[in-house]
């Protein structure tokens, strides 16, 4: 199981082929692999956006993180969870995170891949300052699952 946050951009493909590649245990077991890849959009609540900031608390973040994936591997049979989160200056299109789930079952890998993003999405200690037409401001509740 492996968590990362990354101030420098990074390609989900790339990043999943290259865990799926370097996991052990993942050969002729796995079945299934779910995956979520979240981009920025280049709008917000009616606003175009520019850019923004991704902040977070160094420490706490990848703790709440970790201990996201251990709830849902408790929950679920995983074979191996990855998580990739960008911090800092992101611009549209950038992708912001990826969550990759394996298990030997779809239902499992489905189940638990949208329960990590949607626990990530709605608590993890991460901060957004967008950049707008009208200047900065900060994005004070995430866009409902």
């Amino acid at each position: 199981m492996r968590v990362e946050l990354r101030e420098t951009p990074f390609e989900p493909l790339v990043e999943l082929e290259r865990h799926q590649r370097l996991s052990t245990g993942l050969a002729g077991r796995c079945g299934a692999t779910a995956i979520f890849i979240g981009t920025m959009r280049d709008f917000n609540d009616g606003d175009a956006v520019q850019g923004m900031v991704l902040e977070y608390y160094p420490g706490m973040t990848e703790k709440y993180l970790r201990r996201i994936v251990e709830t849902a591997s408790r929950e679920w049979p995983l074979l191996e969870v990855l998580v990739v989160h960008r911090v800092g200056e992101l611009r549209p299109n950038d992708p912001i995170v990826l969550v990759a789930v394996w298990s030997e079952h779809r239902a499992a890998a489905f189940s638990a891949c949208r329960s990590i993003i949607e626990e990530l999405k709605s608590k993890a200690p991460f901060w957004k300052r967008e950049t707008t037409a009208a200047g900065s401001r900060w994005v004070e509740h995430n866009t409902p699952g």
